[in-house]
């Protein structure tokens, strides 16, 4: 029990969260930078080119879901945002092709352009992607004979992002290599097409946030969860340690070579608190969270790598903190 006190904790208990009389152990405590620098880590648990999971220790909820917030609707990334259409005869109307498109994650660096002016007509080369999408569907003259298969009677049956093509604006080739620039993912379903469908498509992606739309969040999840902590207060064996082993998610109890129930990694508990359920056990074990210990899972749409997001979305508090502070010293 002596454990349980060392670190600012929530205690679940069967019906109820409990740590504080009215905030149900939520509520921020009052700021320290002393301590907080002394006590803040980031720990990255597992990385790779689209996910990223990582730990912020000593840090309150507040900074926590500001940075939330922030990877997933003020990181700014490239989209379609316009699609000329010269000719659509497949069977998606118009908006709704649009829309698909807009939606395709793009392969382009944001940190190189900058924000379009929202009365400028025409884009330039610094603050412009401009793509085509130029398919039409035909018969294939060298089809096998008794196939059925679209893939054989058919040329251009399916229209996929790797469709699109980029076009340079002014200087950009020299700046932007083509493997930079394009959809994520090349395997994007955007229609399918018969004989006589056809599409020609003038595409401009330009720079934006996922405040105004969605489709320029530059993360498909960005997430966060309290540590969970189990801790036994007594020895559980046999036939109750199965019993407490079956009520946390697998990998969180485990039984040693004797039958005795330990607690293996209470990372993956779920907050399932089916424990409760059994009268014979509910008693040999206590439920909590850390409240300053935040996991985090982000999930990037390939644009940027999620480390890269994550130190965009502290940029971009950084710089917000910095306006605040200029406003209220203009009263001074």
């Amino acid at each position: 029990m002596a454990l349980l006190n060392e670190k600012p904790r929530v205690i679940l208990e069967e019906f109820r969260v409990k740590n504080a009389p009215n905030d149900y152990g939520m509520a921020d405590e009052k700021w320290n930078f002393k301590k907080f620098a002394k006590n803040f880590r980031i720990v990255i648990v597992r990385m790779d080119n689209f996910e990223m999971e990582f730990d912020l220790i000593g840090i309150q909820p507040a900074f926590a879901n500001a940075f939330r917030r922030l990877m997933l609707s003020e990181v700014p990334s490239m989209a379609i945002e316009k699609v000329m259409i010269r000719n659509n005869t497949s069977i998606i109307q118009d908006e709704v092709l649009a829309h698909r498109l807009g939606l395709i994650p793009l392969r382009a660096d944001p940190r190189l352009f900058e924000y379009r002016p929202e009365d400028a007509t025409d884009g330039t080369e610094f603050n412009t992607l401009e793509f085509t999408l130029k398919v039409k569907c035909s018969l294939n003259k060298s089809q096998p004979k008794d196939s059925y298969r679209a893939e054989d009677l058919y040329e251009n049956h399916s229209v996929y992002s790797s469709h699109i093509k980029w076009q340079p604006i002014g200087n950009q080739a020299s700046v932007h290599k083509e493997t930079d620039v394009g959809p994520v993912h090349e395997d994007i379903l955007i229609s399918k097409m018969r004989p006589g469908h056809e599409m020609d498509l003038t595409l401009v992606a330009v720079k934006g946030i996922g405040r105004d739309h969605a489709k320029f969040s530059p993360v498909a999840t960005a997430s966060y969860r309290l540590l969970p902590e189990v801790t036994l207060t007594r020895e559980v064996r046999g036939s109750e340690a199965s019993l407490l082993q079956s009520c946390f998610a697998p990998g969180v109890i485990g039984l040693d070579s004797e039958g005795r129930a330990y607690v293996r990694d209470a990372r993956y508990d779920t907050c399932s608190r089916n424990v409760f359920r059994y009268d014979e056990i509910k008693d040999a074990v206590i439920l909590s969270r850390v409240r300053d210990h935040f996991i985090f899972s982000v999930e990037s749409t390939g644009a940027m790598h999620p480390s890269v997001i994550f130190v965009e979305a502290v940029k971009v508090l950084r710089d917000k903190c910095k306006s605040f502070l200029d406003e209220l010293n203009k009263f001074n």
